[in-house]
């Protein structure tokens, strides 16, 4: 799983996927992957010092740049994709298209990202953190002002999983790091193939999930190829952007890769839920989770790349 083993590794779950896609069905995925996040922000909570999360929490120039990216330089970006839509506001893939950009940042996989590229861990925990919360209220509002719809959202629902599969275990981990907090540092390289053989888990089950489904066959090609075409420019976009405001922010190295993995990251498990809640059971359900299954593939593939480049830096390993 060293060096390029992990981006072989990925290419390799997508290969899986395709030809035995019946993976999910067999094995408890969900289960495994939900096990496998909580523990890796139990051990993240065992590793990290409680002066070092305060260090994260006050890293405000990191905070503002990403929050804004994710929540209003994303969408505006969305916006101005319009023009490359016939049917306008009135188009259901650029509505799946906005969609994507309003929803938060991921919260597992932005984090296990930054541990990898050896950035700044406590401020990447506390900004994809955040994003989730924020994501609660900015997603249904951005939705409702475009689209002049209205729909209530399950705040404790949302807020309920957030706090079991992440604050909970991080802050077992915090409560015992005084007590094993040395030995988790000690095998810290070991801990991390936790990580990574999450993350696969999860980009397998998510690859299934579309081969599985009907979902790609219902759209165009042309309709598929621009979309594709609009996710990966948005991601560059989005990441070499943020790359360059970092830079004048003054940020270091290891708060860039926390505001490039971070300020990049859409999630999937945020989408698929917001999407029953802002959308019901309308007929274009499916094709609105089309935009983010395809950005939430680059982002993984592409972040995974970064992360074992930025990880070669100065010989860190």
């Amino acid at each position: 799983m060293r060096s390029h083993g992990f981006i072989a590794a990925i290419f390799l779950a997508i290969a899986i996927a395709w030809f035995l896609p019946q993976g999910i069905d067999i094995l408890p995925l969900k289960t495994i992957t939900d096990i496998g996040v909580g523990l890796i922000f139990f051990f993240y909570g065992l590793k990290l010092s409680p002066a070092e999360f305060k260090a994260g929490v006050i890293n405000y120039r990191v905070h503002i740049i990403i929050q804004v990216t994710t929540f209003i330089i994303f969408p505006l970006l969305c916006l101005l994709c319009l023009p490359f839509f016939e049917d306008g506001l009135t188009s259901d893939l650029w509505i799946a298209l906005f969609f994507l950009g309003t929803l938060p940042s991921t919260v597992s996989s932005s984090v296990v990202m930054v541990a990898l590229a050896k950035g700044n861990l406590p401020t990447a925990i506390f900004n994809a953190s955040l994003s989730g919360l924020l994501g609660i209220v900015a997603t249904p509002l951005w939705i409702g002002f475009v689209l002049e719809k209205t729909a209530d959202f399950d705040f404790l629902i949302v807020l309920q999983k957030l706090f079991l599969q992440i604050i909970l275990p991080l802050l077992i981990g915090l409560f015992f790091q005084r007590y094993f907090g040395d030995l988790a540092r000690k095998y810290g390289r070991q801990l991390g193939l936790l990580d990574k053989t999450t993350i696969i888990l999860i980009i397998y089950s998510s690859f299934s999930k579309s081969f599985t489904s009907d979902l790609i066959e219902s759209i165009e090609l042309g309709d598929l190829l621009k979309m594709s075409l609009i996710v990966v420019v948005l991601f560059f976009l989005v990441f070499f952007g943020l790359a360059y405001f970092s830079k004048i922010a003054g940020l270091n190295t290891e708060d860039k890769i926390a505001a490039q993995f971070c300020g990049t990251k859409k999630s999937l498990v945020h989408g698929s839920v917001m999407v029953r809640v802002l959308f019901g059971n309308a007929a274009n359900s499916g094709l609105l989770l089309l935009p983010i299954m395809l950005y939430h593939s680059t982002q993984l593939i592409l972040v995974a790349w970064f992360a074992e480049k930025y990880k070669k830096r100065n010989g860190i390993e």
